[in-house]
């Protein structure tokens, strides 16, 4: 994947407060997306329990813990040579033991221990609450494993430890899996049946985190528009449900008001939508209160409905044009972010030709982009020859990037000479005299410090840009800070 603006942090190890008593030290890094880092804060708040403490040090941690990514091969790579790093220090101190967490666990499953013979533990993104289970089977010696997929488990009983935290953000998970086959897709496999999160659950980790000075979160799932709570169960059996549960059922647009009046103060974000499932009530909402984030990252993968119909994506070109003019209309402040594909089996050039013709209907905020990798499994991986040579879709990737930056430059510029509300969140990477921190519409923006604090949202007017960064000088505090 090719991020043009705000590039995640991979392979971050994970820090939190150090328990009194435990003395056993975990070492844990996370890859991929943002429910990975989540996951991580829950494996952590569960392994306190079982007397560890994290570590920063990977040669003094007694276990040490990889949460992998799936969505493509390089990320997979990636983690396979975490893993030599591992060994080589496992040689050095042989009772550290080591686990794979995560989607590339339940994808690879035994396949791990037998081809990595340096991994102890298994364990799939359902199983977390086994780990105590499995941690006594591997300190008995033997190797241990579970990846079933559960249609039940969201983890809403569990208060996550935020880990390696800047006391500002914080992630709350609404619902896991995902229902929507895409052909190029591993998520449904590794990660199971789309389920939601009681949503009085939500709200009590929306004001908790509140209580202890967060001053935004971001509502998580693989597809939040699907979010359904009815009492329980798949989203597919709310069609056996009672009429009393459907009369009093919460849908996304609901959990987003219910988010937004339970900390008026408090900044909400949400990813990742779904086109399909996007609908005009979660807009409103958006635009009815402040404190929800005006940007929406709505992945479309191509602009070739050609491609979106092999891609099996539930939506067409013409009906992607007709959310975003209702976005527009809507909420003209909205920015919008993309994922795209370059690359796809049978893409031609034409094909291609579509997608930077959507983009520049669009002209995005930021995104994020990648060429195909074929994933095993999938059905594209099954049905379909990868047919698209190397150089052509690096080529094709680049042009795409290309016309994304040339976007960006232009939605950025939008902001000269305006006032823009940032809450900030650290320091600037490149001047210790300034701060950083990110608007509304997630744009990042930096300015002086003088005497403002991390976690203040601030008035900030704009007199210069980068491509991806706002650049200006305080006004002061910002009515909700």
């Amino acid at each position: 994947m090719e991020k043009t603006i705000d590039e995640s942090k991979q392979g971050q190890h994970l820090v939190l407060e150090q328990k009194e008593g435990n003395t056993r030290k975990l070492f844990i890094e996370s890859y991929g997306c943002a429910m990975n880092f989540s996951d991580s804060e829950i494996v952590a708040s569960i392994l306190s329990e079982q007397g560890f403490n994290t570590t920063q040090s990977l040669e003094d941690a007694d276990l040490v813990l990889v949460n992998t990514c799936s969505i493509r091969d390089k990320a997979e790579q990636t983690v396979r040579k975490r893993l030599e790093k591992y060994n080589a220090v496992k040689r050095i101190n042989p009772k550290m033991k080591v686990g794979v967490l995560g989607c590339m666990a339940e994808r690879l499953k035994t396949k791990f221990l037998e081809e990595e013979k340096i991994v102890d533990l298994v364990v799939g993104p359902d199983a977390y609450k086994d780990l105590p289970n499995l941690l006594a089977e591997v300190d008995e010696g033997r190797d241990a494993i579970n990846v079933i997929l559960s249609k039940e488990e969201t983890y809403g009983d569990i208060a996550p430890v935020r880990l390696n935290s800047n006391g500002v953000t914080a992630f709350v998970s609404i619902t896991r899996g995902c229902d929507n086959m895409c052909t190029f897709c591993v998520v449904p496999f590794t990660r199971g049946r789309e389920r939601s999160r009681d949503p009085q659950s939500i709200i009590e980790e929306v004001n908790d985190l509140w209580s202890k000075g967060y001053k935004e979160i971001t509502l998580l799932g693989q597809n939040v528009d699907s979010y359904l709570w009815y009492g329980g169960g798949l989203k597919k059996d709310f069609v056996k449900a009672s009429d009393m549960q459907k009369a009093t059922a919460v849908n996304f647009a609901q959990l987003l008001e219910l988010c937004a009046k339970a900390q008026p103060k408090m900044r909400i974000r949400f990813s990742t939508s779904n086109p399909q499932d996007l609908t005009l009530d979660v807009i409103e909402t958006m635009a009815k209160y402040d404190n929800i984030c005006k940007h929406i990252h709505l992945p479309v993968q191509s602009g070739s409905n050609r491609i979106l119909k092999e891609m099996n994506r539930l939506h067409t070109r013409e009906e992607y044009f007709e959310l975003i003019d209702h976005i527009r209309r809507i909420l003209p402040e909205c920015a919008i972010s993309q994922d795209l594909i370059s690359g796809f089996p049978t893409e031609t050039e034409q094909d291609h030709q579509d997608t930077l013709s959507l983009m520049d209907y669009v002209k995005y905020n930021f995104g994020y982009m990648f060429t195909y990798s074929e994933r095993p499994g999938t059905m594209a991986e099954r049905k379909m020859e990868d047919d698209v040579p190397e150089d052509t879709k690096k080529r094709r990737l680049a042009e795409i990037v290309q016309r994304q930056r040339e976007h960006s430059e232009i939605r950025t510029k939008e902001y000269l000479n305006t006032t823009v509300e940032v809450l900030i969140e650290r320091q600037s990477k490149k001047s210790e005299d300034q701060w950083s921190g990110r608007t509304s519409q997630n744009i990042v923006a930096v300015f002086p410090k003088e005497h403002y604090n991390i976690g203040d949202l601030v008035n900030v007017h704009v007199k210069d840009c980068t491509s991806a960064t706002l650049i200006g000088t305080a006004l002061g505090y910002s009515k909700y800070n």
